[in-house]
């Protein structure tokens, strides 16, 4: 199968390929040994963070104190 680059260095890729990927909206794209690789990537939805927040003990201030110090430098 084909898929054509276009003048805005953009890929349409064949339907038959994404039938195993319907669920998917990002991809990370590396070049590998000459070849373009696209690996399915799922994004943390922010209710899923906010609970890995919570199970590790970390609260909204902890986060502002971190930003405050990585600003100071």
């Amino acid at each position: 199968m084909l898929a054509k680059l276009t003048s805005k260095n953009q890929l349409t890729l064949p339907k038959a390929v994404m039938v195993d990927f319907q669920d998917v909206d990002y991809f990370d794209v590396t070049a590998e040994g000459g070849r373009v690789v696209l690996t399915p990537v799922h994004l943390a939805r922010p209710d899923a963070v906010r609970a890995k927040l919570s199970e590790l003990g970390i609260c909204e201030a902890d986060v502002a104190q971190a930003v405050a110090w990585a600003r100071k430098g």
